[in-house]
């Protein structure tokens, strides 16, 4: 029988040492929140598709639209109402009706487009008349100061493709579409270059510069979805530098990020305080 090895094992049979005693003076930092701890996913973009084969290539006439509206109405079955809509109701310039409304329109919406395709949309606003129709091919609206960001111009100085689109919600609900190409001219060189620009300095606001469109093609809005509005006299502080006035941080951006910048900086002196010990 063999003798039993009682030799300790410096492995196993040694004892772990044991671990310090908890500093009272030391406390670990609170877990953090999920928001100091998420990060946004990496935005991936796509590279822009080749441009659809158009299968309206072929015809003998040449349609308005782009390749991709002409491959969705194949698609979708509805090339023949678009071209019905194409021949009745597009056109290359305004005409009578279309410069009229123009003429007594308020508001416009204004859609541009940088180099890469990033779109913005804004509002334009003024009284009867403040966007010019400078002949049946060319109309032009103000730009007066705003926040400095220069969001549609910046677009413009790099894709003079633009899109307007006019309402009429009170008179007669109806809409017009006007397509075209912008410039930049300064108040001083659209004066010197057209006749009839306005002098009167309007609702306290003088224009700093123009956007001239050269006008590619124009058509109807239709009704059907157009809500009825009606006028309403109210205090609007044209021109107006109060930030008040102008509606403030109506959307509480500004202070969320003012809230969010506080508690970091009070985190972080608490924290060095439970790690010094005082």
């Amino acid at each position: 029988m063999s003798r039993k090895d009682l030799t300790p094992n410096p492995v196993d049979d040694v004892p772990p040492a044991p671990a310090p005693p908890p500093d009272p003076q030391r406390q670990p930092p609170p877990p953090p929140q999920p928001s100091q701890t998420w990060n946004a996913p990496p935005v991936v973009w796509r590279p822009a598709p080749p441009e659809p084969e158009d299968p309206a290539a072929d015809d003998a006439t040449d349609l308005p639209g782009s390749s991709g509206e002409h491959l969705l109405q194949t698609t979708y079955g509805s090339r023949d109402r678009a071209e019905r809509f194409y021949r009745d109701q597009m056109c290359e310039a305004l005409n009578d009706e279309m410069v009229e409304f123009v003429r007594r329109m308020e508001m416009a919406f204004v859609a541009t487009a940088d180099a890469k395709g990033e779109a913005d949309c804004s509002l334009r606003c003024g009284p009867p008349g403040f966007i010019q129709v400078l002949d049946r091919d060319h109309i032009a609206y103000p730009e007066y100061r705003g926040n400095g960001v220069m969001a549609s111009l910046g677009n413009i100085c790099e894709n003079p493709h633009i899109g307007i689109m006019l309402i009429d919600f009170v008179r007669d609900r109806i809409g017009l579409h006007i397509n075209g190409r912008a410039m930049i001219v300064d108040d001083d060189e659209m004066r010197a270059e057209f006749d009839g620009i306005p002098e009167d300095v309007e609702r306290g606001r003088t224009p700093e510069r123009w956007v001239l469109v050269e006008v590619d093609e124009a058509y109807i809005h239709c009704r059907k979805h157009i809500p009825r509005m009606l006028h309403a006299d109210s205090d609007q502080a044209w021109g107006t530098d109060d930030v008040k006035r102008k509606g403030g941080d109506y959307f509480d951006v500004r202070k969320a990020r003012k809230a969010r910048k506080a508690a970091s900086r009070e985190r972080v002196p608490a924290f060095q305080s439970r790690v010094n010990g005082s």
